[in-house]
């Protein structure tokens, strides 16, 4: 069975041809700029150098028909035709309390996944837009979806409910439902492959670090609590997001700096985070390199960012009752050797004890701890395609 993998935001789309009879990537590739002038489709083939497509693409249906031909040029396809591909996986971001897997997509589902368009105003129209170009063009491949919420429908009530009146949970579905649900569920799983362990066994806190940053609790193999919330703004410090603060932060600069709430939403999804405290940059690569030519911001930046990820490891053993492994994954967690000696500094109380010259690593799969560390701490490069891919593939059996 060959996979097509979709992965649509507001004016991008990436993809991913996988054979999963081999879980081989066949083809993979980047559409930039829909909409927006100077669009391009970034095209790469196995064994092939890249191709860049550059033309006109006014919607995501412009976009997909491009990547279609691309796939099956003469010159720079992976297939010979379109009926090739069995099936379609799309990544959804937000099911709700909908979807606690994924789904065989139909005319219901897509109704679902409309009524959750308040809760990812930003994310769900594009994976809708995603959605509803493969059905014109692929009208008979079958197609799933995939939620990033999905994975975290295991916590317990005690862990998504907020303390505000109940009667807003009833009335609007305000909870916590959490993001990266298929990155923290890939992740947790190929640290228990490599470990040799049973997941059902392990009481497993994962990392997900990068731009967007997150954190889940996973006991048993089950997400029992994670640390972005209604929206992926709660938790970390990360790259501009403010994560967690006093709400009371907010009425008083709104008051303060005169804003508006598109104003104040604004400051504290893409002004915030790491870059705020900085001033440099979005970008930890930036910072770092910042901070090593001893500008204090940036170092501050970091300082923040890192104890935050410190905190949770350590609340997330004490919400399990331990801990037996810490997985880092994601841009930053796969490639920052320094951030994980940093983030793992100061729990050697927890039996979390790294090994500097395992650490020395970037993009790679390794367990990073010392032999006689009492919890494994292991860097796994995630695989969210891939693991869209056999969810696909499972349920298309």
């Amino acid at each position: 069975m060959k996979v097509l993998v979709i992965n649509c935001g507001s004016s991008s789309l990436k993809y991913q041809l996988i054979d999963m009879t081999n879980e081989r990537v066949m083809a993979k590739g980047l559409v930039e700029r829909i909409g927006i002038e100077g669009s391009v489709l970034k095209h790469e083939i196995e064994g092939k150098d890249k191709v860049l497509i550059q033309q006109p693409m006014e919607n995501h249906k412009v976009a997909l028909s491009l990547v279609l031909d691309a796939l099956v040029d003469e010159k720079h396809g992976a297939i010979k035709d379109m009926s090739e591909i069995a099936a379609v996986g799309h990544r959804v971001v937000h099911g709700g309390e909908k979807f606690s897997g994924s789904v065989i997509i139909n005319d219901e589902v897509i109704k679902a996944l409309e009524e959750c368009i308040d809760l990812a105003p930003l994310h769900n129209p594009p994976n809708l837009m995603g959605i509803t170009a493969c059905k014109e063009l692929m009208p008979n491949v079958p197609m799933v979806g995939v939620f990033d919420t999905a994975f975290h429908q295991t916590m317990p009530k005690s862990s998504y409910i907020y303390p505000l009146p109940y009667e807003l949970y009833e009335k609007y579905g305000i909870r916590k439902y959490g993001f990266h649900g298929t990155s923290h569920r890939y992740v947790s799983q190929r640290a228990a492959e490599i470990l040799g362990r049973d997941i059902k066994n392990l009481k497993i806190v994962t990392c997900h670090l990068g731009n967007g940053a997150s954190l889940a609790a996973i006991n048993g193999g089950k997400s029992v609590d994670t640390s972005m919330g209604f929206t992926p703004l709660e938790g970390l410090a990360m790259g501009t997001r403010s994560g967690d603060i006093d709400p009371a932060i907010v009425t008083f600069i709104m008051e303060k700096e005169n804003l508006d709430i598109e104003g104040m939403n604004n400051l504290l999804n893409k002004k915030s985070g790491v870059l705020g405290i900085s001033g440099v940059s979005s970008d930890f690569r930036d910072i770092e390199a910042a901070a090593k030519e001893g500008n204090e911001r940036a170092q501050l930046a970091l300082d923040k960012f890192n104890i935050r990820v410190k905190k949770y490891i350590a609340a997330y053993a004490a919400v399990m009752g331990g801990v037996d492994v810490v997985v880092f994954t994601a841009g930053l967690g796969e490639n920052s050797p320094s951030n994980r000696e940093e983030i793992c500094k100061g729990l050697e109380f927890m039996g979390i004890q790294i090994d500097p010259a395992k650490n020395n690593v970037r993009g790679k799969e390794t367990i990073i701890s010392t032999d006689e560390a009492k919890v494994k701490v292991l860097v796994v490069p995630t695989n969210e395609e891939l693991m869209i891919a056999r969810d696909t593939q499972e349920l298309l059996k």
